[in-house]
């Protein structure tokens, strides 16, 4: 799935009628084929940290500017850059993993508008389904950084707040940046989602907030050093 054959396809709207007997054969191709795109392309990218925000937040802003100054450090402190590979938070994310020496890799999806190859990535893959591009983020994530953003970003938090509950992934840090923007959702888990039972108060303890770009780094470097017997990043990769 390179660029050039990822652009001559058409939109990639994954829904648009009820699947048939006949289409799922291609469909099922398609998919392994991303898969196999991304395990292959991407066997030798850990440890790396996922970082997620919006495409619509503009160079110079504060959300831009802290996750360039966190993607540079945990690039310097040794961990690849992986992003959406979009612009905005995206962008963000890659240019400070550039900056900072590491690979910074862009999962960019096909999509009818907002999505453009951001010009900072070091290793460029392309997906047209959702489901596949997101195994990505998860297989190879040391930890989660997200900052503010829409659908897709929340999408991405919440899946990875759920498989950690329901124990199909490991537990990583998953740190929110930008504690005014998660203010209002995170009080709505404790007060509903609590309140209402539908959650465990320990699942409150799946996902912190920190603001300060040096924190979240010391978080992820110390939950590495502490999964990895004090060893620094580096090593062999792991399945998942």
């Amino acid at each position: 799935m390179d660029r050039k054959g990822d652009r001559s396809a058409p939109e990639a709207q994954e829904f648009l009628k009820p699947g048939t007997t006949s289409t799922n054969g291609a469909w099922n191709d398609e998919i392994l084929a991303e898969f196999s795109h991304g395990f292959e392309n991407l066997a030798d990218i850990e440890p790396a940290v996922s970082i997620f925000g919006s495409a619509r937040i503009e160079p110079g802003h504060p959300y831009y500017e802290t996750t360039r100054e966190i993607a540079r450090r945990l690039a310097t402190a040794g961990f690849a850059i992986i992003s959406g590979g979009g612009p905005g938070i995206m962008e963000a994310a890659n240019r400070g993993g550039a900056e900072g020496g590491a690979e910074s890799v862009g999962l960019n999806i096909d999509l009818p508008r907002e999505q453009t190859a951001n010009p900072y990535q070091t290793r460029e893959l392309f997906f047209r389904h959702f489901f596949a591009r997101k195994v990505m983020f998860v297989k190879y994530a040391t930890a989660y950084v997200v900052l503010p953003g829409g659908f897709g970003t929340l999408d991405e938090l919440v899946e990875a707040l759920t498989l950690q509950q329901t124990g199909k992934s490991r537990r990583f840090p998953t740190i929110l940046v930008g504690s005014p923007f998660w203010e209002g959702l995170i009080d709505w888990f404790r007060e509903t989602l609590l309140g209402f039972g539908t959650i465990s108060a320990e699942d409150l303890e799946l996902f912190m907030v920190c603001d300060d770009p040096e924190e979240v780094v010391r978080e992820i470097l110390d939950f590495y050093r502490r999964e990895h017997g004090g060893e620094l990043p580096g090593g062999e990769a792991r399945e998942f």
